[in-house]
C-alpha cells in the first residue's frame, strides 16, 4: 500500500500481461482514469516474481503472449500460496482454443474484441466477490 499525500491510498492494483502495445496504453488509460493503480508486462515465463513484487488485486491476462500463454500464467498463480486466491481475468480473440484446452482456473473469460465498459464492469465485479478494494461507482 502507497502513501499519497501522507495517507493510506487503498486504490486497487491492477497487473496486466499484454504485448499489443497499442491495446496495453488503452487499458491503462482506462483504469489510471478509473482510479486504479496499474502495472504491466509485455510477457514474462514466470509471474509470481512480478506478483510477489507488484502486490495486484487482479490480473489481467492476454492467452497469446510470446513467452508463456495466459493460461499457463494463471496456472502458476493458482498453484501458489498465497497468491491461488488473487482473482484472474484472461482474454483472447480465439475462445475456442482456450476453451478446448482447458481450464486454467481463472475466475473470468471474456472474448476480443470486448467492450471497455465490460472488462471494467467484469473487473469491479471479481474485485467485489472477492472483497477487495473495488472502484466504486462502476
Amino acid at each position: 500500500m502507497e502513501l499519497q499525500n501522507g495517507k493510506a491510498d487503498h486504490r486497487p492494483r491492477i497487473l496486466l500481461v499484454e504485448d499489443d502495445p497499442a491495446l496495453a496504453e488503452i487499458l491503462e488509460q482506462l483504469f489510471t482514469e478509473e482510479g486504479f493503480y496499474f502495472d504491466c508486462l509485455p510477457a514474462t515465463s514466470d509471474i509470481i516474481p512480478v506478483v510477489e513484487k507488484k502486490n495486484p488485486d487482479i490480473v489481467l491476462l492476454d492467452h497469446l503472449l510470446p513467452l508463456t500463454n495466459g493460461g499457463e500464467l494463471c496456472s502458476q498463480i493458482k498453484r501458489m500460496e498465497p497468491a491461488r486466491r488473487l482473482p484472474v481475468i484472461i482474454y483472447s480473440a480465439f475462445p475456442r482454443l482456450l476453451l478446448s484446452i482447458g481450464d486454467y482456473g481463472y475466475d473470468r473469460f471474456l472474448e476480443k474484441p470486448f467492450d471497455l465498459k465490460a472488462l471494467l464492469n467484469e473487473v469491479n465485479d471479481v474485485l467485489a466477490q472477492r472483497g477487495s478494494r473495488t472502484i466504486a461507482g462502476v
